[in-house]
């Protein structure tokens, strides 16, 4: 008896890969927003000059949109954009205009970031309540 080759089926063409989407928001919460501390305009603007496209400044193109409603700034990309290089611009905003000391950046969710005032506690009025 002779075996018999089976033909092999024949392979389809890879799949073609769809375009991944990424959409991150940064807030500015209610209390950052009333004391007029943080301007989003001028995040905004900072965000745009900032964020590198294949290693070049003021490369955004079609790849990278940055919007900004009220209090809110969008940034969608088509090309592949960490959160966390988001983050790390969003301190680097807060340590130019010094307001590193006073607000953080904190994650709200899984694609935006908030920014909210440190809680400091009085050291005195401890102090005064242990006596």
């Amino acid at each position: 008896m002779v075996a018999k080759s089976v033909p092999k089926p024949k392979t389809h063409k890879p799949a073609s890969k769809k375009k991944q989407v990424l959409k991150f928001s940064i807030c500015i919460s209610p209390g950052v927003m009333d004391e007029d501390i943080v301007s989003p305009s001028l995040l905004e603007k900072y965000l745009k000059e900032h964020i590198k496209v294949n290693k070049k400044l003021n490369n955004l193109g079609k790849d990278v949109h940055v919007e900004r409603d009220k209090s809110t700034i969008h940034v969608t990309a088509n090309i592949p954009f960490s959160k966390r290089y988001l983050k790390y611009l969003t301190k680097k905003f807060l340590k130019r205009h010094k307001l590193r000391d006073f607000l953080r950046v904190v994650a709200k969710s899984k694609d935006s970031y908030e920014f909210r005032f440190f809680n400091f506690e009085n050291e005195d009025t401890d102090d005064e309540e242990e006596n």
